[in-house]
């Protein structure tokens, strides 16, 4: 038998999350059947995507949702020999039993001086969303330019990469100096902080006078307002983030009918069968060093609900993560 830990949703989030929405949970597991692994938690991934996803997917008293990177302590599978890494669904969990339905092998040449946190990060699910959003919804052409809210996040990180390989220019925003800084070490064209620009506006408009042709919308709400109008005709939006909904004296209906813009929602899952091609096509980069990473690491499975807390503040450059243990 073993002791298990786990955060579940004790109350659903009304506003910002509160400490009294997570409860620990305590549990044994049995050991695993045929078929089965017992995986414990190495690191665990923290998403923006929980705070209104739980309220779809998820109940009071559920585990909440998240993936992680974990290590099979005990295997009756072959697939999942015994101390093996994987990628896992199971939640904000220290072990978990699994037949591997649910599970992703972490890569065979994973280079060994590259953490494993990776697999959460920029060779993982956010890297996947950036390389989808600007090739398969974008359809980012060299010597474009790429508008990039929320750049310095795992996603809007790697977005921004990825269009400066591609032969783009790219302008981000971010909401402190140091993340501004950041992302010019990135190699950025243009970046700025939107919380002291003195109007978000004139601050598009000066970092690229002639507009945008794509957008990677990671954040909606006002900012997403002002930028549909700096668009060109016929530009491209890969909605990422969520829009917010608010009355605006220019609604966005009317901007894009003018504009002829093409606006898409999309997750990764879409591209699941590329998974495996464009996985191996991040670590090159990663390896090559035209992709640079940087995480955010908080220590402690006890931390989870403080780390994702801070996360919603933006306290995280980069990839958000926690490492499990005491």
């Amino acid at each position: 038998m073993v002791r298990a830990t786990a955060w579940i949703l004790a109350k659903h989030f009304d506003g910002f999350p509160k400490d009294s929405d997570f409860q620990v949970k305590v549990e044994e597991l049995s050991e695993p059947n045929d078929g089965e692994v017992l995986l414990e938690a190495v690191c665990l991934s923290l998403d923006p995507y929980l705070r209104p996803y739980s309220r779809v997917l998820m109940k009071e008293g559920d585990v909440l949702i998240g993936t992680q990177v974990a290590k099979v302590i005990q295997s009756n599978n072959p697939a999942f020999p015994l101390g093996s890494h994987v990628v896992s669904s199971c939640g904000w969990r220290s072990h978990s039993l699994s037949d591997g339905s649910d599970l992703n092998p972490i890569m065979s040449e994973w280079p060994k001086d590259l953490p494993l946190s990776l697999a959460l990060g920029t060779v993982g699910m956010p890297g996947l969303t950036a390389l989808y959003g600007i090739e398969e919804v974008l359809g980012l052409q060299a010597g474009e330019t790429l508008l990039v809210n929320a750049a310095a996040g795992a996603v809007g990180s790697v977005v921004g990469q990825i269009a400066k390989i591609k032969g783009c220019k790219v302008v981000g925003s971010a909401g402190s100096d140091a993340k501004v800084a950041f992302l010019k070490e990135l190699g950025f064209d243009q970046v700025f902080n939107y919380k002291t620009v003195s109007s978000l506006e004139e601050a598009l408009r000066s970092a690229s006078p002639e507009g945008y042709d794509c957008f990677f919308e990671n954040v909606g709400g006002p900012f997403s307002t002002v930028a549909l109008q700096q668009m060109k005709d016929l530009g491209r939006i890969a909605v990422c983030g969520s829009i917010s909904t608010y009355n605006d004296a220019n609604p966005h209906q009317m901007t894009m009918i003018m504009k002829q813009l093409k606006m898409e929602g999309f997750l990764q899952s879409r591209w699941a069968d590329k998974h495996p091609e464009s996985l191996k096509r991040l670590m090159g980069w990663v390896k090559e060093g035209k992709l640079q990473w940087r995480e955010h690491v908080t220590k402690g499975f006890a931390n989870m609900p403080a780390a994702f807390m801070g996360l919603l503040k933006g306290d995280n450059t980069g990839k958000a993560i926690v490492k499990a243990g005491l």
